[in-house]
């Protein structure tokens, strides 16, 4: 009998250590893809500062969004209307800055996510259609809003103090998009962690039910997690629009999936219950290292976009395991 016990007792530990390392598998893996590539493609310039940098440039948009993502996937809920979102919010944004200013044109932007955000959350929560169906359907209506009103063509945006503020800047050698990532960073992980609303978020992704009977008004969460991504979305289109200097329907095209991989990947339940933003801001700048690979590596776009498929396959796969 001791020996069975031992047995199990080594078993139990074993399970224990195997799920600890599980944990970590994200910081695991973006430390391995870092070495990889700079083993192989340091004569290709992976190593460089610049090249460092432009990651963050690139990821930056993709890790506001995600970090939204989180709340609104530990609720229990998806928002697929993102990427969609964050294409109008650009184009809104450079149509009011032309005809009334910088303040104008921020208002506008942030005001095209909350209304994107209103629409999901009333559908949702109120109506009772699913947030895969309203989100969908969002997609569709913004993309088709921003090729409307701006004639499916680019709205340049000269305001150089915009442009400097909301992605073209940086201050030393430090990109501004690369602190917009890490302000939004912190205050969502400390929204998350630290916070009653968090706390919320997490419960009633974890068991609507049992939430609502402990007091917890599911529905008002879950409307706040949709407006607060759509707002998310909008913001990282008016980066967008800040670092290219224009508005264009086509920015944030695909971004939903990227958004979703990086929360998923850092560790996020696609179920809910549970979320980190923390290990989101890493699934980004996996992906973005990944991407940042790739391209140096002279694949073509087609064979890029089969890779980050990959990627998403291997996010849900680790998810389904730690459920």
């Amino acid at each position: 009998m001791p020996t069975e016990k031992s047995g199990q007792s080594q078993g139990l530990v074993s399970r224990a250590s195997f799920a600890n390392w599980r944990k970590y598998i994200i910081y695991i893996g973006f430390v391995a893809i870092f070495l990889i590539f700079a083993a192989t493609l340091s004569d290709k310039g992976f190593l460089n500062p610049n090249n460092l940098l432009n990651i963050f440039r690139q990821t930056a948009m993709i890790a506001v969004m995600a970090i939204a993502m989180t709340f609104v996937l530990a609720s229990g809920e998806i928002d697929l209307s993102v990427g969609a979102v964050a294409g109008l919010a650009s184009v809104t944004v450079a149509m009011a800055i032309d005809s009334g200013g910088m303040v104008f044109g921020i208002f506008a932007g942030l005001a095209t996510g909350i209304a994107a955000g209103v629409f999901n959350g009333l559908l949702t929560t109120r109506i009772g259609i699913p947030s895969f169906l309203t989100t969908l359907a969002m997609m569709g209506i913004a993309k088709g809003v921003a090729m409307w009103i701006s004639d499916s063509a680019a709205v340049p945006i000269i305001n150089p103090i915009y442009s400097w503020f909301f992605g073209g800047g940086s201050i030393g050698k430090l990109p501004v998009l690369l602190i917009w990532m890490l302000v939004i960073g912190v205050i969502g992980h400390f929204v998350l962690r630290r916070t009653t609303f968090g706390r919320r978020v997490l419960a009633s992704g974890g068991g609507e039910t049992a939430a609502r009977y402990s007091g917890i008004d599911t529905r008002s969460v879950k409307f706040r997690v949709l407006v607060i991504s759509a707002t998310a979305a909008a913001l990282a289109g008016m980066l967008y629009a800040g670092r290219l200097q224009s508005g264009r329907f086509q920015f944030g095209e695909g971004d939903e999936l990227s958004v979703i991989a990086a929360a998923v990947l850092g560790g996020t339940s696609l179920f809910g219950g549970y979320g980190t933003v923390v290990g989101t801001i890493v699934g980004a700048l996996m992906i973005g290292l990944i991407n940042n690979g790739l391209i140096l590596m002279g694949l073509e776009f087609s064979q890029q976009l089969i890779a980050r498929g990959g990627i998403i396959i291997l996010a849900v796969a680790l998810n389904q395991k730690r459920s």
